[in-house]
């Protein structure tokens, strides 16, 4: 899926408490990790092209950071070490979990598939590229969808709650 939309997922499941911008950098954050220091790094070098790349001409750190960044292993214990310290962080880092979700049947084994269980097991799913209009444009309907129920939810214009979150 593309990183704005796993930051706005993010943000729409985890930020409508507290934390919202946090929430929204949660959910892209896997991706930056990897994609987005490979693209200051060729920006730097001068090597930047647009497009999909081929995958020989991706550094192996890419695909290390990718694994790492994209596992439920890894993202279940960096959560459950900051839920004991703070529920609402914790809460907040709900974001990456869901980020690997969306990932998993989104992604092909041609361009990183997503092996949510890493270190333990190399296991992914050979998924729908999220670049499908079959893929896309529900994808765009659901943010819809949920942004419309958290506007609905949210405070009134002097700062009184509508409604109470649940």
């Amino acid at each position: 899926m593309d990183t704005l939309s796993h930051a706005l997922w993010g943000m729409g499941f985890f930020g409508y408490r507290r934390y919202r911008w946090q929430a929204f950098m949660v959910g892209a954050l896997p991706d930056l990790l990897a994609f987005g220091v490979l693209f200051l790094v060729r920006m730097v070098d001068g090597s930047l092209t647009f497009g999909k790349p081929a995958l020989d001409t991706i550094p192996a750190w890419t695909f290390v950071v990718y694994d790492v960044t994209h596992s439920w292993v890894i993202a279940g214990t960096v959560i459950a070490l900051v839920w004991k310290l703070n529920r609402g962080i914790g809460f907040m880092l709900l974001a990456w979990p869901v980020h690997i979700l969306l990932d998993i049947p989104f992604h092909s084994t041609d361009f990183f598939p997503t092996k949510m269980l890493w270190p333990i097991s190399d296991f992914h799913i050979d998924g729908i590229p999220w670049s499908s209009p079959w893929i896309w444009f529900p994808n765009l309907a659901g943010l819809l969808i949920l942004y419309s129920y958290r506007w609905k939810r949210r405070k009134g214009p002097y700062g009184e709650r509508l409604h109470p979150d649940p």
